[in-house]
């Protein structure tokens, strides 16, 4: 629809705005340049006519004409020359205001053609920036983006100044993504290191012989609370390093990821009461084994966890090879039933520490970053990936991938 508004009401570019108003600059000017022409003819022939036939002061000039056998003198033959002036001024005008005309027109044409080429070029290092910052803005992760720089070469004027403020603004923001990142990471490993203490220390306590039973069941909330930590922690590690674009990819069937991540939940579906069915096909592509299979676990773990607890849930496990803009998709689809999500809330799904329904407590299992590690694996690969509601209830993930060939 906004392609057709688009036809139907072209968007006026500056390059083409440029060029109107360099033409109709020129046409102006020519126009008053072909009224001047013809003042300064109109009185040269005025001049002339009457420096050449008319009598000075206190002379008498007789004119005698012979036409077609008829001799004219006095006043006859003075208005017979004004005849002829006349008309010749009427031709030389004509002749002047014609084709002037079409020499102004024809040379305007020209004008806008030029104006439109040297509009283009004029414009072209404003195309590089914009075409740089366009790229940085589609980019699925912004911070990946942030690599990229103008690097403007040429005279050093208005548009490289501009060019070079926005990579310092671009390198800027790219330094303290960077920082953010190492922050996260650096802090997720020196925080493993206490919280590996403390279950050791926990679990000692719990396991000595004079330890009571309420010293036991205060162990074992610790613990809980511990792995949940671990599990947070553990995440913003995978996080972290999923949000590195890959660069030693190997060959990697997701029919064989799905079919070893289903046995791999098979004990927390059946603890949960949920029935996993798998329905897999050959879906090759390329990346890291280890982050592909933990997309693929976050993804059925989620439909696991966010489902009914009657015993009548399920979750269905899909991977497949479909037709693509570039040469074809290997996809993985995680559908399941359980509660109804609201379509405005799918995007917030996929940023990190938001948990959905009832699990936004402190003590929930999920660390909130499940969905999150997945959008930034698949991004990583340089795939996509997408949710739905389910009609009934629950979600239908897919999360599609560059197909690699056989």
């Amino acid at each position: 629809m906004s392609f057709l508004r688009r036809l139907v009401r072209p968007r006026p570019t500056l390059r083409l705005r440029l060029t109107l108003l360099y033409g109709a600059v020129f046409m102006l000017a020519g126009l008053c340049l072909l009224g001047v022409t013809y003042l300064l003819f109109n009185q040269q022939l005025t001049n002339t006519f009457e420096s050449r036939f008319a009598a000075p002061p206190g002379r008498f000039k007789q004119l005698i004409f012979v036409e077609n056998g008829v001799k004219l003198t006095g006043d006859a033959a003075y208005e017979w020359l004004r005849q002829q002036e006349l008309k010749l001024r009427g031709a030389a005008v004509t002749s002047l205001l014609t084709q002037g005309l079409i020499a102004l027109v024809v040379v305007g044409a020209a004008a806008v053609l030029l104006g439109w080429v040297v509009a283009g070029r004029v414009l072209r290092p404003l195309h590089q920036v914009t075409e740089t910052a366009r790229r940085i803005a589609a980019a699925p992760m912004a911070e990946r983006g942030l690599h990229e720089r103008i690097a403007l070469a040429g005279p050093d004027d208005e548009v490289k100044t501009l060019a070079d403020t926005f990579d310092t603004m671009v390198e800027r923001l790219d330094q303290s993504f960077d920082g953010q990142r190492r922050f996260v990471a650096n802090a997720s490993h020196e925080l493993r290191t206490p919280l590996t203490l403390n279950r050791a220390l926990v679990e000692l306590a719990m396991h000595r012989r004079t330890a009571s039973a309420e010293i036991k069941d205060l162990g074992e909330s610790l613990l809980e609370i511990n792995a949940r930590h671990e599990r947070l922690i553990s995440g913003l590690l995978l996080l972290a390093r999923s949000e590195q674009e890959v660069a030693d990819r190997s060959p990697v069937d997701l029919a064989d990821v799905v079919t070893h991540v289903v046995r791999q939940t098979a004990a927390d579906a059946h603890e949960s009461k949920v029935t996993v069915y798998e329905v897999t096909a050959q879906a090759p592509t390329a990346g890291d084994a280890l982050l592909l299979e933990r997309l693929v676990h976050n993804l059925v773990e989620n439909g696991i966890r966010h489902n009914v607890d009657d015993g009548t849930g399920w979750v269905r496990v899909v991977s497949r090879t479909v037709a693509g803009e570039s040469g074809g998709l290997a996809e993985v689809e995680v559908s399941n039933t359980g509660p109804s999500v609201p379509p405005y809330d799918i995007p917030q799904l996929f940023k990190p520490f938001h948990r959905h329904g009832a699990e936004r407590v402190i003590t929930a299992r999920s660390a909130g970053l499940g969905l999150s590690i997945v959008r930034s694996v698949t991004v990583a690969h340089g795939g996509d990936v997408r949710a739905q509601p389910r009609e009934g209830g629950g979600l239908v993930v897919t999360a599609s991938l560059p197909l690699a060939p056989h």
